[in-house]
């Protein structure tokens, strides 16, 4: 695939700087890839437009408050943002600037030290910070949430930028096609349908854009994932009674894929290293919720994997002429 087929025109003005209020408020696409028909909605009515029998898979991955500001002993700023926590507690983060810092050096953040253990190429860095190696959630004393760079106006709450079910703490990036779902949603969800949740930690490298001129020569980093059993045996059952299995995200497709799409299903927790790209063959998702994406990114690549090439450009115009909000606090699309 060419990566210019991952191109598309978006105003600036439909890029959403805040969350839909309430969140089930946001619009809703439905596209049935069998008839081709699109419907407008909100997303409030994906009940309706789900099967009786569907099992709903969700990432309950949590945002990490993983961009941290902290200063040299020079005085100089200094801005960490971390991506994974290693075996032995140690994390992977992108420094900015990076240049002048050297392995051994402490840097301060609000008070908390934080060892540049290591200083790796093109701004990746490893550093340790006290608590933080077996508490990942001390990190909220000291950082920020890291919302993404097209998101100008600070977030009015920083749970605007979690799921409601956000519960397993290391993500980089929000799943953000559960971002729709406000409490009083999800309880109803939970009431109609069999929901189960697996987990993949986001990395930023997931919506970084694609700069080689065709897609098969992007490499795509891999991402931590994990299916617990009770989760997998109704992942099992649905498959074999021939249910629809309907991801939220592509996120929850990518563990689904990377599981269930290889012979005999792989492990229940690694890492996943599946490019999901047009001509790829699902073997778990039956149905798809997703937000908008961003040009030339991995994520629009499954997509179209998902819908077809031409009829997601279709959609995205659809979605541009009728002013559907873009991105990760935009409206959503369903894909049957």
């Amino acid at each position: 695939m060419r990566t210019a087929e991952l191109d598309y025109a978006l105003p600036a003005d439909l890029i959403a700087q805040q969350p839909a209020e309430p969140r089930s408020s946001a619009r809703l696409l439905v596209y049935d890839r069998a008839t081709r028909e699109i419907r407008h909605r909100t997303f409030a009515d994906l009940p309706e437009e789900l099967l009786p029998d569907d099992l709903v898979v969700v990432n309950n991955t949590r945002v990490l408050a993983a961009r941290i500001h902290a200063r040299r002993a020079t005085g100089g700023a200094v801005e960490l943002l971390l991506l994974e926590r290693n075996g032995d507690g140690a994390w992977g983060a992108l420094a900015r600037p990076a240049r002048r810092l050297r392995a051994g050096e402490t840097l301060d953040a609000s008070g908390t030290p934080i060892l540049v253990a290591e200083v790796l190429q093109e701004g990746h860095v490893t550093v340790t910070a006290a608590d933080a190696g077996s508490d990942p959630t001390a990190f909220d004393r000291i950082g920020e949430m890291p919302v993404p760079p097209y998101i100008h106006r600070p977030l009015d709450r920083p749970d605007d930028y979690q799921t409601v079910y956000a519960r397993s703490p290391g993500s980089a990036a929000a799943p953000t096609a559960g971002l729709h779902f406000t409490a009083e949603m999800w309880d109803e969800m939970r009431r109609r349908f069999e929901v189960v949740e697996v987990t993949l930690a986001v990395g930023i490298d997931t919506f970084r854009p694609v700069t080689a001129d065709d897609l098969a020569d992007h490499a795509l980093h891999t991402e931590a994932y994990e299916v617990g059993e009770t989760a997998a045996a109704a992942i099992e059952r649905a498959r074999n009674a021939g249910r629809r299995i309907v991801a939220v995200g592509t996120t929850s497709v990518r563990v689904l894929e990377t599981v269930w799409g290889s012979v005999p299903p792989a492990t229940l927790c690694g890492r996943a290293e599946l490019f999901v790209t047009p001509g790829y063959a699902f073997a778990a998702t039956g149905a798809l919720v997703t937000n908008f994406h961003l040009p030339r990114s991995t994520l629009l690549a499954m997509v179209m994997a998902f819908a077809g090439i031409d009829e997601v450009r279709r959609l995205y115009r659809t979605a541009v002429d009728e002013r559907y909000r873009f991105y990760s606090f935009g409206d959503a699309m369903l894909i049957v």
